[in-house]
């Protein structure tokens, strides 16, 4: 996910470290913040394998600050990961999340429509957090109050994203 987040915040502007780390970590909330120990070496695997440049820029009344750009190399594998995501990224609510942040960026509105398409069959396969005898517990089934407020908060949930999506897959199809 890091690496997808890397490519989709350069694919948009070149940016300084500190400047993607702050656009990562607003865009991951507190679930999954981004240390610099996970996030530095990441850039220098990246610039290694070609789809990251850098350079140095003068800072702004502070020490030099290197800033990050997207080679065509790295534009070509962020839209590579974004047409076909990997099944973590289609599971995954923040994964997903990460990868619906720049979507956009795919020009063939079909393969747009794919991905929310993965999303959406995922979305209606019948799961549960819970289990009894091998069937998901319901919220109404269940006598914990905080079980049962996770469930109704991830049935609520469920439904208004697949909406949303219905709603993004009729507008792409038309």
């Amino acid at each position: 996910m890091l690496e997808l987040t890397i490519l989709g915040f350069l694919y948009e502007e070149s940016l300084h470290g500190y400047e993607l780390k702050e656009r990562i970590a607003a865009l991951n909330g507190h679930v999954r913040p981004v240390s610099d120990g996970a996030l530095y070496p990441a850039i220098n695997r990246l610039t290694t394998a070609g789809l990251v440049s850098q350079h140095t820029e003068p800072g702004v009344g502070a020490a030099p600050r290197r800033v990050l750009s997207l080679t065509d190399a790295g534009r070509t594998r962020l839209l590579a990961r974004l047409r076909d995501p990997k099944p973590i990224e289609i599971t995954d609510a923040t994964r997903f999340f990460a990868v619906l942040a720049f979507l956009r960026h795919l020009p063939d509105t079909a393969a747009q429509a794919g991905v929310l398409r993965r999303r959406l069959e995922f979305l209606e396969t019948p799961a549960g957090f819970f289990y009894d005898r091998g069937k998901p517990v319901r919220a109404e089934d269940t006598g914990d109050p905080f079980r049962q407020g996770m469930l109704r908060i991830a049935r609520a949930t469920g439904r208004a994203e697949r909406e949303w999506l219905t709603e993004a897959l009729a507008a792409l199809t038309a």
